[in-house]
């Protein structure tokens, strides 16, 4: 990120230059207020670090500005040597932190970096709220940036955009109700109602009910596999009806094998099953964990008033490193441990970016063999991999493509 670096003196300011861009930041440097302020704007996204003592208008008119273009841009001021009044003054404006000149490189990097964070987490948390102000339900409510997330809120459009059944398919934890939800949200009957109902030991009276109060809207059976034969006979009977609720079925199980081995019927899978939405699971899309934690660890911070904890890139490839069995219901519960500050999703710190990667390029090795059920070929098309390079990455990571046939 960018640090503009105020000072109108030259050999200080070309030293502090060098040092914040030996410590790899981007440093911008300026000798004036005027120089200065012309950088500072509201894309602005990185810190300021001013001298106070500056010919024209000084480090004080330049906190000023700055907190008036965005109130959260961290400004680090510059004093000389003992003047306790400055400081006391500079901290009582808003300055993030004061350094006395001249200033241990050491000194200068460590409130540099914790200012970073604090921008960071700003700029990071601006533009999750933007994300969510911005476009539909689906781009609101359903998070990533892969290419799988961006497919499964396009064929929620699709769907959304049709009167017909959907069922929606997942592996459990993988969010089918929210799914369902964002599906009634986009469709024509947004303003009516959604009513939601649980299949298993759902009876003949309380779906009849059910479809009365969703009528006009979408009815959300969630398990649809659940219900009893004689319900499935009467859902398929209610949805013959004109007029009535639209069906939005959700299940976690293999609904195809459950109609072959003939514990639901037939008729009635072909009924629901003209519009299918499946959910791809945590584990075949790693690229959005990132995002979804974050805006897990956000919703945890906000709802029981907590501070919002720093989450460091060890954390989150510790994190890309697990498969998820449990999806994002898994993934949110230890979020909302984390932001309570439990810790238990910090159990990678103290890794290495050497040892981080290795973390997620076991992970996607293994998951690529589970999809193609052991196939080290299909595999390694997979993830566009020559032969040679998938083997010896399976060797180095001790990966048999054996253990993954059926």
């Amino acid at each position: 990120m960018r640090v503009l670096l105020v000072d109108d003196d030259a050999m200080v300011r070309e030293a502090l230059g060098q040092t914040l861009e030996l410590a790899g930041f981007d440093p911008v440097l300026a000798a004036s207020y005027i120089e200065a302020k012309d950088h500072i704007a509201p894309s602005f996204e990185g810190v300021v670090i001013s001298d106070i003592r500056m010919p024209g208008k000084d480090g004080f008119a330049l906190l000023d500005w700055a907190q008036k273009v965005d109130a959260e841009l961290p400004v680090i001021l510059l004093t000389g040597e003992g003047d306790i009044p400055m400081a006391v003054r500079g901290m009582s404006h808003g300055a993030f932190d004061l350094l006395e000149k001249p200033c241990d490189p050491g000194d200068l990097l460590a409130v540099v970096e914790r200012a970073m964070r604090t921008r960071s987490l700003v700029v990071e948390n601006r533009h999750l709220k933007l994300q969510a102000e911005k476009g539909d339900a689906a781009a609101r409510l359903l998070f990533g940036d892969s290419q799988l997330a961006e497919d499964l809120r396009r064929r929620v459009r699709a769907a959304a955009r049709t009167k017909a059944e959907v069922l929606i398919c997942g592996e459990a934890g993988s969010g089918t109700s929210k799914v369902a939800e964002v599906v009634h949200l986009l469709s024509g009957a947004a303003m009516r109602p959604f009513v939601k109902l649980p299949a298993a030991g759902l009876g003949g009276e309380a779906l009849t009910d059910g479809f009365a109060r969703a009528e006009g809207g979408t009815l959300f059976l969630d398990e649809v596999a659940a219900l009893d034969p004689g319900v499935q006979f009467l859902l398929l009977e209610l949805l013959d009806r004109p007029g009535g609720a639209r069906v939005v079925a959700g299940t976690y199980r293999d609904l195809d094998g459950e109609v072959g081995a003939g514990r639901f019927n037939l008729d009635l899978f072909y009924k629901l099953d003209i519009m299918r939405i499946r959910i791809p699971a945590i584990r075949e899309r790693k690229e959005d964990i990132p995002v979804l934690f974050r805006h897990y660890v956000a919703i945890a911070c906000e709802q029981a008033a907590l501070p919002q904890p720093e989450i460091t890139q060890e954390v989150l490839a510790h994190l890309m490193a697990q498969d998820w069995p449990g999806n994002a219901r898994a993934l949110m519960n230890t979020a909302m441990r984390f932001a309570m500050g439990l810790g238990e999703a910090d159990e990678g710190a103290g890794l290495g970016l050497a040892e981080q990667l290795a973390q997620v390029e076991r992970s996607l090795l293994i998951e690529a063999l589970r999809r193609h059920a052991g196939g080290a070929s299909a595999a390694a098309r997979d993830l566009k991999l020559p032969r040679k390079t998938f083997y010896d990455k399976l060797t180095r990571h001790a990966i048999r493509p054996e253990d993954f046939r059926s």
